[in-house]
């Protein structure tokens, strides 16, 4: 059985381990949200460091680029472009205690009504910051719903209505994004240092992709055009589910 459409929560947050996560994951839901009138934040467990394929780049750069992005990427949705970025380094997040520490103080503070992230149990992920943002986000909801854990914060636990998992092997909720598609790629494409690495559109001739023949537009272009298919048809499949033309699909935990 999949549910669908949750009621639009007051405040929403998404946990996400690097940035553009988010805007892949749940990026037309948050839109969707924003429309109705929801404040949504979003909280970046890395700093992104190692989000390039050029060996020569200028790691504090990548990093001030890529928070930039992230609060551009934010603004497109609806947001205030106000971004949350706890700077692990990239690559070696762990869902350690101090991590779970600095998640549960921000869940405490912003008091979500859902609480979005990576689902912590899929299968076969490559990506170990994926695994730990998605453990330190369950974590720190049971932390910060809790008043036992952490009382050197001192303030008052919280306990959201339910947790979204994108990611998930086997989802059980859909929400209809229809009319949300633009807005979720036109997020996407604020990542710029991405193009190339996420998103297989290259950016220069000494690409890390192979350039086929022909110019360097015309690449850019055909790339960027099955980069626009892959997402919106990863939105139509899940749309299908229930009937609709667009949605994104999660695993829901409405027990919190």
């Amino acid at each position: 059985m999949v549910s669908r459409d949750l009621p639009t929560p007051g405040r929403a947050l998404v946990i996400a381990a690097h940035p553009d996560d988010a805007e892949f994951g749940c990026g037309a839901t948050l839109a969707k949200w924003a429309s109705r009138g929801c404040k949504i934040y979003h909280l970046i467990c890395t700093d992104g460091s190692k989000g390039s394929w050029d060996p020569s780049v200028h790691t504090a750069s990548l990093i001030l680029q890529r928070q930039e992005e992230q609060r551009r990427a934010s603004t497109v949705l609806g947001g205030s472009g106000e971004v949350i970025f706890l700077s692990w380094p990239d690559g070696e997040l762990e869902a350690g205690l101090r991590q779970r520490w600095q998640i549960c103080w921000w869940i405490r503070k912003i008091q979500p009504d859902i609480i979005l992230g990576h689902d912590p149990w899929k299968r076969y992920r490559l990506h170990p910051d994926h695994r730990s943002a998605g453990f330190l986000l369950t974590d720190a909801t049971v932390a910060a719903r809790d008043p036992l854990f952490f009382p050197e914060q001192d303030m008052a636990p919280h306990r959201p209505s339910a947790l979204l998992l994108f990611e998930a092997d086997q989802p059980n909720h859909i929400e209809d994004v229809t009319g949300f598609e633009e807005t979720k790629l036109a997020a996407l494409f604020m990542h710029k240092s991405q193009l190339e690495t996420t998103m297989g559109i290259p950016t220069t001739e000494n690409t890390g992709l192979a350039v086929p023949e022909g110019t360097l537009e015309d690449a850019q272009s055909k790339a960027k055009e099955r980069f626009i298919a892959k997402i919106r048809d990863e939105m139509t499949s899940s749309g299908k589910v229930i009937g609709v033309e667009s949605g994104e699909a999660f695993y829901l935990i409405d027990r919190v």
